[in-house]
Parts: C-alpha cells; sequence; structure tokens
C-alpha cells in the first residue's frame, strides 16, 4: 500500500502594508520664494509712492502726438532695417557657403570688418561720406560715368541711419543663417540627391523648414536688438522715440517720467515681436513635434476646464 503525497498548502499571501507617501519638503524653495515676493512688492510700492516717477507727466506724454510719431519712426527704422539687413544676410552667408575663394574672403572680411566697429562709429561714417565723395556715379568701372548724384542729395540723415543699421545688421544676420543652414544633417542633402530632388526643392523642402527653427531664435533675438538699436540714431538729429523723449524733457525738466515713456514703449514693442515670435517658431515646428506648444488662449482654455471639472 502506497501513500500518497498530499499537495503542499499554498502560503496565504499577507496583505503589503498601507504605504504612506510623504512629500518632499522644499524649505529652501519656499524661503526664496517668499524673499522674491518680499522684494517685488516693495518695487511695486516705490512706484506708487515714490513722487519722483511723476506718473501724471507719463500719462500726460505717453500718447502724445509728437512721441506717437517718432515711434513711429522708430518702427520703421527697425522694419526696413530688419528686412534689408537679413537680405544682406544671406546674401552673405551664399557667400560664406559657396565655394569660390573670392566670394568667401569678401564675405568673411565683410562680416569681420561691420562686426568690429561700433554702430555709433558707423552711423557717423555714412552721415559724413559727402566729405569723402561728393558724388556718385554709374558707368564703366574706372572709366567714364553716365550717370551722376550729388552724395549729399542721395543720403540724408535718415538714409545714413537706415543704411548704417542695415549694413551693421547684415553682418550678423550672415552668421545666423549660415548657422541655421549648417545645422541641418548632411545626410539629408545626400538622400535627397540620391532620389533625384532637384537642389532648389531640396532647399525648399528640405533644407529651409529645419533650418528655420535654428534660425529663428537668433533672429528674433536680432531683431529685438535692432529695435533697440535705433535708439542710438539719435546722434544724427533724427525723429525717433529716444530722440523725441530727449527734446521734450529738454525743455521741462521732466527727465524721469519722459524716459519712463520711452522705457514701456521699448518694452510693448519687445512683447508683440516676442509674440510674433512665438507663432512663427510654433509654425516651423510642425513635423519636428509631436505636440505643438500651446498658446495663450489654449492655455487659458484648459485652465479654465480644469477648474471647471474640480
Amino acid at each position: 500500500m502506497s501513500l500518497l503525497s498530499r499537495p503542499a498548502a499554498a502560503p496565504e499571501t499577507a496583505h503589503p502594508p498601507t504605504l504612506i507617501v510623504v512629500p518632499a519638503r522644499h524649505p529652501g524653495r519656499w524661503i526664496a520664494s517668499a524673499a522674491a515676493l518680499v522684494l517685488a512688492a516693495q518695487f511695486a510700492h516705490g512706484l506708487v509712492t515714490n513722487p519722483g516717477w511723476d506718473w501724471p507727466t507719463f500719462a500726460g506724454y505717453f500718447l502724445e502726438r509728437s512721441v506717437l510719431q517718432a515711434l513711429l519712426t522708430t518702427l520703421e527704422l527697425t522694419l526696413a532695417g530688419a528686412v534689408l539687413g537679413f537680405l544682406g544676410g544671406i546674401a552673405l552667408a551664399a557667400m560664406r557657403l559657396s565655394r569660390s575663394p573670392v566670394l568667401q574672403a569678401l564675405s568673411w572680411t565683410y562680416i569681420w570688418v561691420f562686426r568690429s566697429v561700433p554702430l555709433i562709429v558707423q552711423l557717423l561714417f555714412w552721415a559724413n561720406l559727402g566729405y569723402l565723395y561728393d558724388s556718385l556715379q554709374l558707368g564703366v568701372p574706372f572709366g567714364p560715368g553716365f550717370f551722376q548724384v550729388q552724395t549729399a542729395n542721395l543720403i540724408g540723415p535718415f538714409g545714413a541711419a537706415l543704411l548704417g543699421l542695415t549694413l551693421h545688421q547684415a553682418a550678423y544676420a550672415a552668421e545666423i543663417v549660415r548657422s541655421g543652414i549648417l545645422s541641418v544633417d548632411q545626410g539629408q542633402l545626400e538622400a535627397a540627391a540620391a532620389l533625384g530632388i532637384p537642389r532648389l526643392r531640396q532647399f525648399h523642402r528640405i533644407v529651409l523648414p529645419q533650418a528655420m527653427r535654428a534660425i529663428l531664435p537668433s533672429a528674433a533675438n536680432e531683431l529685438i536688438n535692432l529695435l533697440k538699436s535705433t535708439s542710438v540714431v539719435y546722434v544724427l538729429a533724427i525723429g525717433e522715440l529716444f530722440y523725441q523723449v530727449q527734446v521734450v524733457y529738454g525743455r521741462n525738466g521732466r527727465v524721469v517720467p519722459l524716459l519712463m515713456v520711452a522705457t514701456v514703449w521699448y518694452v510693448i514693442l519687445t512683447a508683440l515681436l516676442s509674440v510674433l515670435q512665438f507663432y512663427v517658431e510654433r509654425h516651423f515646428a510642425r513635423g519636428a513635434l509631436r505636440t505643438l506648444p500651446q498658446t495663450p488662449l489654449q492655455r487659458l482654455r484648459a485652465g479654465l476646464r480644469r477648474v471647471v471639472t474640480r
């Protein structure tokens, strides 16, 4: 008679103990936040209570006609300088990337010189161009000219300011464009060439969309810097924003509130350019990101939706 072994009873599974999750403490973060809020509150209190800011004078001149006209001049210089400067930068970047050593050398020399000389020196140089050349003419090189114009009639104060800003901006824009093009993987161009895609289509469909993602942040930064650099043209007595507030506080002596007028307008314009930068970057992010960054309106809707669902 054989004895059959019974299967061993399965051990009783004990319920795991309930884990208590304790959030990490960050006392330094709370102390730093409280200190920052106190400093911000003190600064805001000083802005409101300090009579030296003279907010009534600020409010009286913020939308004054001469200030708005000067603001329009600032915008004209910024937009025209940006468009012409980046067009020149694209040409210079193409010269740097070409296989011609002559074009490479000329582009490198231009960028080196115009990035070395301060903008205010360039503006004064172009304003005094008539001292070096009484007239400019078109014709055969080193030969007779067919068309001639007086330099003083061709380049006035506004033209000298625009010329200086454009040539100065082109030197920086060239490096921004060149770095964006070089950021595109060379293997993609080789694959496109192997598929028989024309070079022009390669640039528009493959190189440009990817290069723009690298170009846009630096280009937007340069555009904002150009906006602020227009204040330097006051040396040419052009009625842009900073020059106009100087004229006003030179008459009434209200230096601080008039400087605040210019400051607030520069802040507003910079904010608008930053919003434009966000939407342009979001457009070119398509195909690179699975989820596009939310717009401020989308973030507001999502926040309201979370509040309602609670």
